[in-house]
């Protein structure tokens, strides 16, 4: 049983399918209730600039799950909102986004056009980063606060590993997109409890112990805010990442 959403039209009225109008269905049919309460209090512009990114989006990943199309529909309609009241929603991980969720960040510094186009209000940078949020949780299986959940550990372990070095890390150098990148994939697989089968430990411990020591200390940190212990072989991987940059 499908949800078809008709612009400009009201309830009761009747119109023929529009060939290559896009149907969304609801993923279980016991939310068809939920979502229609859903649909009924958010403006259809919404709805419609919600599916024109996700359109936007498929020209560059082919494939996207739509059920995205309400939660993007209602960050749009609030982020229109805040405009309009000149509220600005500042947003201290689009650094991370843009390295970590690059495309996904390019998608939606894109959609940024197709909102003003639609609702007169073009959208800060700062919005586009949690629209780029919003893209990649229809790229994966997590949810938009999972994400910023994990992006909020990996800005945490930066600001720790700077600490420790007593310097600030050259966000423009390769080690530390590399850096950034081990340190997301390191909490997808703390998550989803896979396992890391390399065993470098007892050469960083002989040839970087500081790295090491910091690594350790990361590590610890990470099965702290994820209630998850790590496979002992992290410790060394991530080692031999901040050896790069020190």
């Amino acid at each position: 049983m499908t949800a078809d959403i008709g612009f400009g039209r009201k309830a009761g009225d009747e119109f023929t399918e529009i060939p290559g109008a896009s149907v969304y269905t609801p993923v279980v049919r016991e939310e068809r209730n939920s979502t229609m309460n859903v649909v009924n209090t958010i403006d259809p512009v919404y709805i419609e600039a919600a599916g024109k990114i996700i359109e936007a989006a498929e020209q560059v990943f082919d494939t996207i799950k739509r059920d995205i199309l309400l939660p993007l529909a209602d960050h749009i309609a609030f982020a229109a909102k805040r405009e309009q009241e000149k509220i600005f929603l500042s947003n201290p991980f689009v650094p991370d986004i843009k390295i970590l969720f690059g495309k996904e960040y390019a998608v939606a510094l894109k959609s940024r056009e197709i909102i003003e186009k639609m609702t007169g209000y073009r959208i800060s940078d700062d919005e586009a980063g949690f629209i780029a949020l919003h893209i990649h949780s229809g790229l994966s299986d997590e949810q938009v606060s999972d994400t910023l959940k994990t992006t909020q550990i990996i800005d945490d372990c930066i600001l720790m590993i700077e600490e420790c070095l007593g310097d600030k890390i050259r966000q423009d150098s390769c080690a530390y997109i590399r850096l950034m990148s081990h340190l997301y994939y390191m909490v997808v697989r703390a998550k989803t409890g896979e396992a890391v089968n390399i065993e470098l430990n007892d050469f960083i411990r002989c040839k970087y112990p500081k790295a090491g020591q910091i690594s350790e200390v990361i590590c610890h940190y990470i099965e702290k805010k994820l209630e998850k212990k790590l496979d002992k072989e992290e410790v060394g991987f991530l080692a031999i990442h901040i050896q790069r940059i020190m």
